[in-house]
């Protein structure tokens, strides 16, 4: 027990009623604690949602704690809202700068629940529950997010129709914004928050959980939305105090805004509020920023628990995947509102051929009957350990080596995959209909080759040892948490890499783009396909590194959130990923003129 703890339970305090409003509640479900300021607090707080500082630690029976803080719910009223994390008695203890609440302690008993809990990141790049099966096994988790910008200013009906529809079609995320800008009036003119939104909200996502759904809360939409609602550090922090009181004990994930490259000083920003997040959330949803390419350049910061991505390169995706050993989601997938349904697909499962989860915007039935084809499918796999594999021809794979393989065929035609040598099932799977044909004859051996039932369409192939796979499943492995899964090392050693920069070969300017091109220096079988990703950063603006090109060549052209100052010491490096997966890197430094 703590000091503070002790000294407050020692002292002769009037305890809390101790029958709360949070006696009997399940384990992960919400109570609310209300707090009403006297006449006295209200005289010296005439704005408590500016000034009253509130908070209760609780403390679990296996003496965990979180503190969480309090929201103003309107008028003189402020809330705390929890969700209690085990069955048992819980102690808490009430810090304030208002004297009549400081040290107040009160108890309460939480009830048993099925609840698989909350998300955190699990395998490196794979998401399980902070709840065991009844078997002492973690439980992994499978992210399929729908994108719903606007879901907290839809009407009350459309919103009900959207997110029963997600949750029927096997989505387990929604993701919108909390600040929608012009769209949504979250502040009044004084500056206060629109109780009335806020409420809506509140029950938009207590909805949303309750379909299964998580809420991914993106703290602001559109460019400059949150530094223009919330011009000042103080005024972050005291709205970062309030949506985490509010939402931190529903089944969240954050993200701090939109695109954080749209932000003069993005990175100083998103530090400041995944800071908060991390110091007023004591549950540690995972946190990610909305981006224009990649979330990646933020991870120096410590804040990030996975990377979003919105775009559909495989450069990108593929490299990244192999560099960060965090979970990806990417959030680009049928962005546009007129994606056709084979588009659609070919985003969706290269996105997981590069070794992400996806949040999909579904334009429409099509592609909505995909999303659901493709979380159907994955549910009859190991999807928390499968990972990119690379011992293919003719299409990508991901792999539990020695138990399942899965292919994706985008343009059917011959197929050559090497496995380790069992017998196998072999399956092809419509990825527009979700229609499944086991093959008739079962193979043998360590190299499969074979074409999909027709070229009309794109094909996933499935490779099981199906026996084996059967009695995997009665079980989960997690190989992160015996430090298994070891992330591979990037080759920088110039002699060892098999390609070189031509270009830029000299200064480039700011102003107009600049040719860039590799050379590849060892031909192998290997490097006849590669994965090109170029990325700069000027270390003296500390704004991060920024994606600058892709592919072997290109025109490359400075982001204005690059630096702040020109000219500029660029420094330049070159990821090249070989059919195998092997990762290599090139660095060097150029100048940026105005």
């Amino acid at each position: 027990m703590s000091f503070r703890w002790a000294a407050a339970l020692a002292m002769a305090l009037p305890a809390l009623h101790a029958q709360s409003a949070c006696n009997n509640t399940p384990a992960y479900s919400i109570c609310e604690m209300a707090f009403d300021l006297s006449d006295a607090d209200a005289a010296a707080h005439p704005n408590p949602y500016a000034t009253v500082d509130l908070r209760v630690e609780f403390r679990s029976p296996a003496r965990h704690t979180y503190a969480l803080p309090a929201y103003w719910d309107g008028g003189r009223r402020l809330v705390v809202r929890f969700a209690p994390t085990e069955a048992g008695q819980w102690d808490y203890l009430v810090s304030s700068n208002l004297p009549g609440w400081e040290g107040k302690t009160g108890s309460f008993t939480a009830a048993e629940s099925a609840s698989k809990g909350f998300l955190l990141a699990a395998n490196v790049h794979h998401w399980r529950y902070t709840e065991k099966s009844k078997d002492g096994l973690y439980q992994p988790h499978l992210w399929m997010g729908a994108n719903e910008p606007l879901f907290a200013t839809m009407d009350d009906a459309a919103f009900r129709a959207m997110a029963d529809a997600r949750a029927a079609e096997k989505f387990t995320h929604v993701r919108g914004f909390v600040l929608a800008g012009s769209f949504g009036g979250q502040f009044d003119s004084n500056g206060l928050p629109n109780l009335d939104y806020f409420r809506r909200l509140d029950t938009r996502a207590r909805y949303l959980n309750e379909k299964g759904l998580a809420a991914d809360l993106v703290l602001a939409g559109g460019a400059g939305t949150l530094t223009r609602l919330l011009p000042t550090p103080e005024a972050r922090r005291r709205f970062m105090r309030f949506v985490t009181g509010r939402y931190a004990a529903f089944n969240v994930t954050w993200a701090g805004v939109d695109r954080f490259d749209d932000y003069p000083g993005g990175r100083g920003l998103l530090a400041e509020l995944g800071g908060l997040l991390k110091e007023f959330d004591p549950y540690s949803h995972p946190r990610t920023t909305g981006t224009r390419v990649t979330s990646s350049p933020l991870l120096d910061d410590k804040w990030q628990t996975f990377v979003d991505h919105a775009t559909t390169s495989s450069d990108v995706n593929a490299i990244e995947h192999q560099l960060y050993p965090v979970p990806f989601v990417n959030t680009a997938a049928g962005a546009g509102p007129a994606a056709d349904p084979a588009a659609f697909r070919r985003d969706l499962w290269n996105a997981l051929m590069d070794g992400q989860y996806v949040s999909v915007t579904a334009a429409n039935a099509a592609n909505s009957h995909a999303a659901q084809a493709m979380a159907d499918f994955l549910a009859g796999t190991r999807y928390w350990e499968l990972e990119p594999y690379f011992d293919v021809d003719g299409g990508r794979a991901l792999a539990l080596e020695d138990t399942e393989y899965v292919v994706y065929i985008e343009r059917p035609g011959p197929i050559e995959l090497t496995v380790e040598k069992h017998g196998y099932n072999v399956f092809w799977m419509n990825p527009a209909t979700g229609e499944i044909t086991e093959e008739k004859k079962k193979f043998s051996g360590g190299h499969f080759t074979g074409e999909p039932p027709d070229r009309a369409h794109d094909w996933v192939l499935h490779v099981v040892r199906e026996g084996h796979l059967e009695g995997m499943n009665r079980s989960y492995k997690f190989e992160s948490e015996r430090g298994a899964v070891v992330m591979q090392e990037v080759e920088a050693n110039t002699p060892k890499v098999p390609f070189a920069i031509e270009q830029p070969a000299g200064d480039i300017s700011k102003s107009k783009p600049s040719p860039y091109a590799a050379k590849l220096t060892r031909e192998t079988r290997a490097t006849r396909s590669m994965y090109w990703l170029w990325v700069g950063d000027v270390a003296a603006d500390h704004q991060g590194f920024r994606v600058l090109g892709t592919g072997q060549k290109g025109q490359l052209t400075i982001p204005a959130d690059l630096a702040n100052h020109y000219p500029a010491v660029l420094h330049l490096r070159l990821y090249g990923m070989n059919s195998l997966g092997k990762v290599y890197e090139l660095d060097t430094g150029l100048g940026v003129n105005p």
